[in-house]
């Protein structure tokens, strides 16, 4: 395998973090072959953070100017390939949909999603019309594509005609320093970041709130479920939404209308060293997405030891397996399977084991040897042309 020398733009990753900041988190902290020399740019305030978290690679600032989403693309078709040949880079990694057309280097694209294409209706216009004009360019032009589950690969396969790229999956990972079997004090501490009474259990919920998470019908479950077994004199536990508002207008609405009473908890973003307190510590995290790319809060939730109801759309199944319980996306049948589990605390408990089993499955060194064989890959392809002067 030859040396090879990768840079990873790491630009598009939010202030917080979150989203594909996980991902290039979990990838470059784990790059550690040696025969690879790895260098990530990012936009200076995740300067410090990067070089804490992947020592071994070299972390280059992106001007300050970046913060700017326009300007970031600006700067990506510009400065970015500029970068790469001041760098000698045999390969340039693209970690989320877009990559300068300037760079005649070697080149990888990760996509995360095909639902741009085949559920248009859960992204706002602008998003859909952005990233699926992206993804066909990736896919049409770029050497590889990376995508984190089979049934993303399914679905761009499927939806895209013309692919000239080799699709390659490599499923994401989970930090298990992070995201573990939580102590008393963990969960003591989640339940109090989450501002929930004491004493009080929790269901959770994290992620997003968009419409192909389908808050909207996990909060007209969970309403039925209180319903129900207060009229039998149960008790419920509350639920806790942890995660950023996006654009489902209905379930902002329903949201706004809720009173202390109705026992639900939006708890914005919740601190990452309290997520696996938050979700190991609730009685069952609820995660009833109409689909998805990958499915990171599934793993994240079975690494803390928690029973997972998810839903058998997309890549759901290949995330949870058989650790998972699986409910069709509709209020009534979410509702029938919050129910049974709450009835049943040894079937929640064996669910928690197996969660745990299951999430050794999934770790960031698995991840990382896609990567690094798709490097070499697209660094040998890239040779001959290189030397023929088109870089």
């Amino acid at each position: 395998m030859p040396h090879t020398t990768v840079l990873i733009d790491g630009t598009a990753v939010p202030a917080a973090l979150g989203g594909v900041g996980r991902y290039v988190e979990g990838l470059v902290s784990h790059l550690t072959a040696p025969d690879l020399d790895v260098h990530v740019v990012v936009r200076p305030e995740h300067v410090d953070h990067f070089a804490a978290l992947a020592p071994s690679a070299s972390v280059h600032a992106a001007p300050r100017w970046t913060r700017s989403v326009p300007l970031r693309f600006v700067w990506e078709q510009t400065g970015l390939p500029l970068l790469g040949r001041r760098l000698h880079a045999d390969v340039l990694h693209s970690p989320h949909y877009t990559f300068p057309f300037a760079w005649r280097g070697g080149s990888v694209v990760t996509l995360h999603d095909a639902t741009f294409f085949s559920n248009p209706e859960w992204h706002s216009r602008l998003k859909r019309t952005f990233f699926t004009w992206w993804s066909r360019r990736s896919l049409r032009s770029r050497p590889v594509v990376v995508v984190p589950s089979a049934a993303t690969a399914t679905e761009a396969a499927r939806v895209v005609t013309g692919t000239r790229a080799d699709v390659r999956v490599a499923p994401l990972g989970v930090d298990r320093a992070v995201f573990h079997e939580p102590s008393p004090a963990e969960v003591e501490d989640a339940r109090i970041a989450a501002t929930l009474p004491e004493g009080a259990p929790w269901i959770a919920f994290l992620g997003t709130i968009e419409p192909r998470k389908n808050v909207t019908a996990l909060l007209d479950a969970y309403a039925a479920v209180r319903d129900a077994r207060t009229a039998t004199g149960s008790d419920t536990p509350w639920l806790v939404l942890s995660g950023a508002r996006g654009w489902d207008g209905s379930a902002t609405a329903r949201l706004d209308a809720l009173q202390d009473d109705d026992h639900v908890v939006e708890a914005g973003y919740l601190p990452l060293e309290d997520l696996a307190g938050f979700l190991g510590g609730a009685e069952l995290v609820v995660y009833p997405s109409l689909g998805e790319g990958f499915g990171l809060p599934v793993v994240e939730a079975m690494a803390s030891g928690a029973c997972v109801v998810t839903t058998p759309r997309l890549s759901l199944p290949e995330v949870g397996g058989d650790a998972a319980v699986y409910t069709e996306p509709d209020a009534e049948a979410i509702a029938t399977t919050i129910a049974a589990l709450l009835d049943d605390p040894s079937r929640i408990e064996t669910h928690r084991a197996a969660a745990l089993r299951r999430a050794d499955d999934f770790t960031w060194d698995a991840t990382a040897a896609v990567h690094v064989r798709a490097y070499a890959d697209v660094h040998a392809r890239a040779v001959g042309p290189r030397a023929g002067g088109t870089r």
